[in-house]
């Protein structure tokens, strides 16, 4: 079920609030609970067994943590310190050993799941290469709807149990919601126990200006979708189809416009997904803030897909870069070299792992893992030549702060990000690089972009005026954001017709220019594949 499905908006959604809204307010969690595993059963069918296990083996896990964190509370007051850090040591190396258990069947469900078929078919062009008779077969498996989030949410929580971060949570149930909550199943963002799990705790009453914050969020999340990314996803899967026949401006367009769409797309699903909580009073994190304003590649990932980079920050960067092993390498790096690569050296190797998983996380695909890998060493160079391009600047007298210099970063990384894109869109590596060489070569055909556009891409000359208006118009209200207005809080405080003015332009311009219906071949969300 689509969330831009008329199906998702009114039979299901509006379903879900009535049935939530008439429930006893102590209750209500059940109403969200049926409506999410309805949801998933709508979608999945029989795979919801997955989500049910995944939910039991993650439930028992953090009830036998907390059990060995009950017991050394217990006992360590009775005990000398010495005894006491034996027990101490005794009762983290059996939590370790449950979380690597759960790791092990969760990650491993993932594993068969989405990538047992693409190590089998590398593992088998080994053995080919070395004439092995030995085949890996190939596991015709349907991923399950939503494995990639809700096992992130799954591993945080037991972790924030054993860190205490968190509490462990009593009810299975009320834990199920948590991981199949239907607004966040599909493309996240990747909730926290302590702060998702909190909210579905939470009585929430009627809030006529939280529901109304709710719906303008559906509305952009809707026009974002329908009117912008499927829109331009005609002309980008027409040129990425055909690649070989393009080159110079028809391809810059389509990389240029794949960015776009891909933003709009996720963007949009994650706003329909943070509209549909709101309207149950539910809170949800953000994933996006104004990427595209961002001045480097570090920036613009503190921006793009928030909610993925703190799980990776917080589960995987900061273990490693703690770890004991890791710290003598942090003091060797110290007595070896000045502070800054003393500071700067270790974190490139535990970044390492980062950027690796996030790449392979996208997808089963070597182009994913290079997708990562991509972003990583752009990181890494920046970090290693900050010095040297600091002291450049200053000797040439480059203010650094002044706001040519910021608009030439904030180009700079939108040229970079655009090439990690391409990456991203194209079937493989060697189609991203022959497509970014053929961005260098002129466009000689006699055949114009625009015929190109109307003929092969399916665009009329309104949607490029389109495009370019919400263009315009994103860029004017995401100038406004970093200035630190809000727009929602903008459009409240407007009279009556003016605010019913600005909620209904959108509407209509969805129902009357939206890409759906014979011809436009409305796209996934992209991101629901992952």
């Amino acid at each position: 079920m689509q969330y831009n499905s008329w199906l998702y908006l009114f039979p299901f959604l509006g379903g879900s609030l009535i049935l939530y809204y008439l429930l006893p307010i102590k209750r209500r969690w059940i109403g969200l609970l049926f409506s999410s595993l309805l949801f998933y059963i709508l979608t999945m069918k029989s795979l919801v067994v997955v989500v049910l296990f995944t939910t039991a083996a993650i439930y028992l896990g953090a009830r036998v943590i907390e059990q060995f964190n009950e017991t050394f509370k217990l006992k360590k007051k009775e005990l000398d310190r010495a005894t006491r850090k034996e027990l101490k040591n005794k009762t983290t190396t059996k939590i370790r050993y449950v979380i690597a258990f759960l790791c092990f069947i969760n990650f491993g469900i993932l594993f068969v799941t989405k990538y047992f078929n693409f190590f089998g078919e590398n593992i088998n062009a080994l053995f080919n290469a070395l004439h092995i008779p030995a085949q890996i077969p190939f596991l015709n498996i349907f991923l399950p709807l939503g494995i990639s989030f809700y096992t992130l949410s799954a591993i945080s929580y037991v972790t924030d149990v054993a860190r205490g971060v968190c509490k462990v949570e009593r009810n299975y149930l009320r834990l199920l919601l948590f991981l199949i909550f239907f607004p966040v199943i599909t493309e996240g963002p990747i909730s926290r126990y302590g702060q998702l799990g909190e909210e579905l705790k939470a009585e929430h009453r009627f809030d006529y200006k939280q529901f109304c914050f709710g719906a303008q969020l559906i509305t952009w999340g809707l026009f974002q979708k329908v009117l912008l990314s499927d829109r331009v996803n005609m002309y980008v899967r027409a040129i990425f189809a055909n690649h070989e026949r393009y080159s110079g401006f028809p391809v810059i367009m389509a990389i240029l416009l794949y960015t776009f769409q891909l933003y709009m797309d996720f963007a949009g699903c994650i706003n329909i997904a943070r509209g549909s909580a709101q309207l149950f009073g539910i809170t949800l994190e953000e994933n996006f803030k104004r990427p595209f304003f961002a001045t480097s590649v570090n920036d613009f990932w503190r921006r793009w897909h928030i909610t993925l980079g703190a799980w990776f920050k917080d589960y995987i960067f900061y273990p490693i870069s703690l770890g004991t092993h890791f710290q003598k390498f942090c003091q060797k790096c110290r007595a070896h070299m000045n502070r800054y690569y003393a500071a700067t050296i270790p974190g490139i190797f535990a970044l390492f792992a980062v950027w690796f998983g996030n790449g392979i996380w996208h997808g089963a695909e070597w182009k994913y893992i290079i997708y990562g890998l991509y972003y990583y060493v752009i990181m890494v160079l920046g970090m290693l030549f900050e010095p040297v391009f600091a002291a450049f600047c200053r000797k040439c007298n480059i203010d650094r702060n002044a706001s040519w210099y910021h608009i030439m970063q904030t180009a700079r990384t939108f040229i970079l990000v655009n090439i990690g894109m391409l990456i991203f869109r194209a079937r493989n590596l060697n189609v991203a690089i022959a497509m970014l060489c053929s961005v260098f070569r002129p466009w000689n055909s006699k055949v114009s972009f625009w015929q190109i556009a109307f003929d092969q891409g399916g665009l009329f000359k309104l949607d490029f005026l389109l495009i370019v208006f919400s263009i315009i118009l994103l860029y004017l209200i995401g100038k406004s954001q970093e200035e630190g207005h809000s727009i929602r809080e903008l459009i409240s405080k407007q009279s009556l017709p003016i605010r019913w003015g600005l909620y209904m332009i959108p509407i209509i311009l969805i129902i009357i220019a939206g890409a759906y219906g014979p011809g436009w071949g409305v796209a996934d969300f992209i991101y629901a594949k992952f």
